[in-house]
């Protein structure tokens, strides 16, 4: 390997335990490594339920954005701390239904942006994804790069999935998802999901993670998920736990995680 890739490939630090490869072992995936793993079980071994979490959570990637391209009439998606490509990515599911779709990545992992190059390709000849290498907590950075790619001017969504509980103030979370917000046209919309201190077992879990070297997590309650809503219409049913969001199971069940999608008036 060389080149800009072999230089993100030594940033790996594959004796740390990272987010994004904690969360890709959760879902099955192959993209992590024994410390990742480490982490991960010792989560699990309190809070089982975290791996259905990661099932879920991209069940409710699909269905949010299946209804933004075949309902809301959206074509442009900006997904923000988008984390390991896995199965059913943002760009697969949008330029599905529609093919013309273009879709900007962000994520500031350097195995993320690997994997970016070969796996965060188009599946349409139509459509167009690209990869912005950059952090949440830099939004202006993040819509000037976009920009080269979408049209401001025309309803965009933006997507936080899972990825707020890193940043420990509430205020910061508001401010990043207003700024972002605040740069897009009337009839965009904002997919936000997050996890929920809605149990105890759910608490011990984000105790363990940060316990055996993860990124400490912050659980956070649906009212003030809620707040990061501010100005925004919310679609049916509202702010719910992610597998009750307009689910295809007749038997979904609750778990602690609540997600939303909402229109900008």
């Amino acid at each position: 390997m060389a080149g800009p890739d072999a230089e993100l490939a030594a940033k790996l630090e594959p004796d740390v335990p990272h987010a994004a490869r904690i969360w890709n072992y959760w879902m099955g995936g192959k993209d992590n490594f024994q410390a990742d793993r480490a982490a991960g079980d010792a989560v699990a071994e309190v809070y089982p339920e975290i791996v259905v979490m990661a099932q879920q959570s991209r069940r409710f990637l699909v269905r949010a954005v299946r209804h933004l391209a075949a309902e809301a009439g959206i074509r442009q998606f900006l997904d923000i701390g988008t984390g390991l490509p896995t199965m059913q990515n943002t760009h697969a599911v949008a330029q599905g239904i529609v093919p013309e779709s273009r879709i900007v990545y962000v994520d500031n992992d350097p195995m993320v942006l690997v994997h970016a190059r070969a796996l965060l390709a188009n599946t349409t000849s139509e459509g167009v994804t690209t990869y912005v290498p950059a952090d949440y907590h830099d939004p202006e950075k993040i819509l000037a790069e976009a920009a080269r790619t979408l049209d401001f001017d025309q309803p965009v969504a933006v997507m936080y999935m899972g990825v707020m509980g890193y940043e420990p103030d509430l205020d910061v979370v508001r401010s990043i998802v207003q700024r972002t917000m605040d740069a897009t046209t009337s009839g965009s919309h904002l997919v936000f999901w997050d996890g929920t201190n809605t149990s105890p077992a759910v608490v011990s879990g984000a105790q363990r993670l940060a316990e055996n070297g993860g990124v400490p997590y912050i659980l956070r309650s649906p009212e003030e998920l809620a707040s990061c809503f501010s100005g925004l219409t919310m679609v049916e049913p509202g702010l719910v736990p992610i597998p009750l969001w307009r689910p295809d199971e007749p038997d979904a069940q609750g778990i602690d995680a609540y997600g939303a999608v909402a229109r900008k008036p």
